[in-house]
């Protein structure tokens, strides 16, 4: 698995490009430098994947029954916009109009590496998402993580 890791607030140009930060392209094995799958997240944001790491979820995503409703909607959420883009010859991506205007992306963009993915944040957008409460984040990180090997939860 690839392991990304960072934060990083970038600038996106008028034609909707933005640099690969240096940092970030080299922890990406040589192969998987050049060309990504870029897609809708979850939230009003883009995700960024390395090509073998995009395969994974299209294999889960392939393998999901297409006879269950919830299945068809979730695949088509993740696909809608999927799109294969390339770094130029000065080290640019380039993300389509449409993808843009769903993560409300202007010119202050912020990418969040997190593991194999890199999340695409309009920065408005990132800044929303990233109030947390404290003791809500404390909460959630019981709920969630407690019940882990070596964990004394008994939150259900």
């Amino acid at each position: 698995m690839t392991s990304l890791l960072g934060e990083y607030e970038i600038r996106i140009d008028a034609k909707g490009r933005f640099m690969l930060p240096a940092a970030l392209k080299k922890k990406l094995p040589q192969t998987e430098q050049e060309s990504f799958i870029i897609n809708r997240g979850l939230e009003r944001n883009l995700n960024l994947y390395p090509n073998k790491e995009w395969a994974k979820i299209a294999g889960d995503l392939a393998g999901l029954n297409p006879y269950v409703a919830a299945n068809r909607e979730l695949t088509r959420f993740i696909l809608n916009g999927a799109t294969e883009v390339q770094l130029d010859d000065s080290g640019r991506l380039l993300i389509p109009k449409k993808l843009l205007e769903y993560a409300n992306v202007d010119k202050d963009l912020v990418l969040l590496a997190t593991f194999n993915r890199i999340e695409i944040w309009s920065k408005e957008e990132f800044d929303k998402a990233s109030n947390f409460d404290q003791h809500a984040m404390s909460e959630l990180a019981e709920k969630v993580m407690g019940n882990q090997k070596g964990g004394d939860a008994s939150v259900s």
